[in-house]
């Protein structure tokens, strides 16, 4: 299948798991995938890496980072099944976004391997493999420079274009996620059209913030909102 020539079958997702915006994009995505049999291939980025201040360290040269560090037992677990990562990706997010969770932290990601039924030998193995950092860095680093991305969900259709978003509260489902998916494979048609967005009023903005309220408890960061041209 394909729109505008791009094919539309199969989906590079790129993530970070810090981004509230990009996980509920992914229960979207998920939900298109349950009813199209869309293939997602889960990629990464890095919101600590495109916001680093200068003189700052990278994420990949601290002992551990918030978003980096999950990303690199992801990593891992994608070395042996693409399901295994979209699982780690689902409870490790989901925790912190759902719940409140502080899933971030190293002794959370060994408990949470542990209840995917792995061995928690995976975390260790994972942090202590420096390829890890450059399988994270390497699809950062492919869908910024080539395609400019600044933040996430950032979808990547064939290694030909690439979309930001979509940024929604709440998530669909059903028939309203199919339309969603027609609405946003339909951009590929137009590969001139750059944005399209709708302001945000003083009521989306509170009912954002409480659909965001267990991510703003469990966070132990800033959010850092950059300009985009």
């Amino acid at each position: 299948m394909t729109t505008g020539g791009v094919p539309t079958d199969r989906v590079a997702f790129h993530f970070d798991p810090m981004c509230p915006y990009a996980y509920r994009a992914s229960l979207w995505i998920r939900e298109v995938r349950h009813l199209t049999g869309l293939e997602i291939d889960w990629r990464f980025f890095s919101l600590e890496e495109i916001n680093r201040e200068p003189g700052k360290k990278h994420p990949w040269e601290r002992e551990w980072s918030y978003g980096w560090s999950p990303m690199r037992i992801g990593a891992w677990l994608r070395r042996i099944d693409m399901d295994l990562l979209d699982r780690w990706y689902l409870m490790q997010a989901g925790g912190l976004h759902e719940r409140g969770e502080q899933t971030h932290t190293r002794e959370a990601c060994t408990a949470l391997v542990r209840q995917m039924g792995l061995d928690v030998d995976v975390v260790e193995a994972a942090l202590e493999d420096p390829t890890t950092h450059d399988d994270v860095k390497a699809d950062h680093d492919h869908v910024v420079g080539r395609f400019a991305a600044f933040g996430v969900p950032t979808l990547v259709f064939g290694d030909t274009r690439a979309i930001f978003g979509p940024v929604l509260v709440p998530v669909p489902s059903g028939e309203a996620a199919l339309r969603l998916w027609d609405l946003t494979t339909g951009w590929l048609e137009f590969p001139g059209l750059y944005e399209m967005r709708k302001p945000k009023t003083a009521e989306d903005h509170a009912a954002i913030g409480t659909a965001f309220a267990p991510y703003l408890a469990g966070r132990a960061w800033q959010t850092v909102q950059r300009e985009v041209e």
